[in-house]
């Protein structure tokens, strides 16, 4: 079977059991270590040898997976059809909202098809933003797993508004670390300067 036919009818259900495999290899502590020791050699320099605060080293590495993510993402989703089609469906809402408050029937039944053709691409368009997760979950868990397990081994502190200097591992959210609520602030921030300069559009 050719690849590319492959991938356009089964490349979400990959994508999807592939996401699915990344996230249940974080429950197997074995293979986290495994994988953060055969990566540590490229990573440890920067604590190591330059000293680079472990708070700066997640700024740094958040940059990197925005950069690879918005990358991937602007190859591999069709973003200006994805704008075509939001602007349809709104030019539609519209119409359709039109018909009904003048109870137009035959008007309805027309856009009922249209509706119908609309939902289908909007749904293909979504199952398409899932294709490149396969691809960044690739890159950026080995990343997740390195920083785990160097966090074993350090004592890092970071300062957050309201809640003052904390431990890297401590919980701030729930059950969710310090480093991990700073990763997540870091790359939501990275990635919106990266997708402007590479003119992506919103997810």
């Amino acid at each position: 079977m050719d690849f590319g036919k492959f991938w356009e009818k089964y490349g979400l259900y990959v994508a999807l059991l592939f996401m699915f495999v990344m996230m249940w290899t974080y429950t197997v502590p074995w293979l986290r270590t495994s994988v953060g020791k055969g990566i540590d050699g490229v990573f440890s320099p920067l604590v190591n040898q330059f000293g680079i605060p472990f708070f700066i080293l997640i700024v740094i590495l958040s940059g990197l997976t925005g950069l690879y993510s918005s990358i991937i993402q602007k190859y591999t989703i069709d973003y200006e059809r994805m704008t075509d089609v939001q602007d349809r469906m709104k030019d539609f809402q519209k119409e359709y909202r039109e018909a009904m408050l003048s109870q137009d029937e035959k008007r309805i039944k027309k856009l009922d098809v249209k509706k119908d053709r609309m939902m289908r691409e909007q749904l293909e368009l979504s199952q398409q933003q899932f294709k490149p997760m396969g691809y960044i979950l690739i890159l950026t868990v080995p990343i997740f797993f390195w920083l785990l397990y160097r966090l074993n081994e350090i004592n890092n502190t970071i300062t957050f508004p309201y809640f003052g200097t904390l431990n890297l591992t401590t919980p701030v959210i729930w059950v969710i670390p310090a480093w991990m609520i700073w990763y997540m602030i870091c790359s939501i921030t990275i990635s919106q300067v990266i997708r402007k300069a590479l003119n992506i559009g919103g997810m």
